[in-house]
């Protein structure tokens, strides 16, 4: 990785770390580092020479990032090339990756788990236990799914707030020694 400092090329190898136990490729979560820790606006070819990746890899990188929304092409007066930039503000971004992974994730689980527990009730007594389990799950995804929508319409100010109370919750909730 040419041209970076310590503290740069630290984060892009730790990010690119991090993304592969969160199921997102080495050299997308790589790019992603770079161009937000970057101050400006990097086009392809940057990208692939600062990180010794092939111009595929980013292009196919750039496309999936730009998929989630957290990366978007920018024009630079002069030069013909896409230039791509990361969201900077970071609540923001991890809204939308929550967003994200709720909609690829938890709405197909949902919707598998509803019809899977009415085929299982269905069934009567033969699927009893399973529909109890389904039922169980279903019961958790719904009230967490309904818990994530009721959080993410605050506003920003007032989510980040919430998030920063930690402890005081338990204590407003009357579990504080807990």
């Amino acid at each position: 990785m040419a041209d970076m400092t310590p503290a740069t090329e630290g984060f892009i190898l730790h990010w690119g770390e991090m993304g592969t136990k969160w199921g997102i490729n080495r050299t997308v979560a790589q790019i992603h580092a770079l161009l937000y820790l970057s101050p400006k606006a990097l086009n392809a070819e940057q990208i692939a020479d600062t990180l010794s990746v092939a111009r595929s890899n980013v292009s196919n990188s750039l496309r999936e990032l730009q998929g989630w929304g957290i990366v978007k092409v920018v024009h630079v007066i002069g030069d013909r090339r896409d230039h791509y930039e990361s969201m900077k503000d970071v609540w923001e971004m991890f809204q939308i990756i929550l967003d994200e992974r709720k909609k690829r994730e938890i709405d197909p689980t949902l919707a598998i788990l509803r019809e899977l527990t009415a085929k299982a009730k269905k069934s009567g007594a033969k699927d009893a236990h399973t529909h109890e389990r389904l039922k169980d799950m279903l019961n958790f995804f719904e009230s967490m799914s309904a818990w994530y929508a009721q959080i993410r319409r605050l506003p920003q100010a007032a989510f980040i707030k919430f998030i920063k109370m930690g402890d005081r919750v338990r204590k407003l909730l009357g579990f504080a020694g807990r």
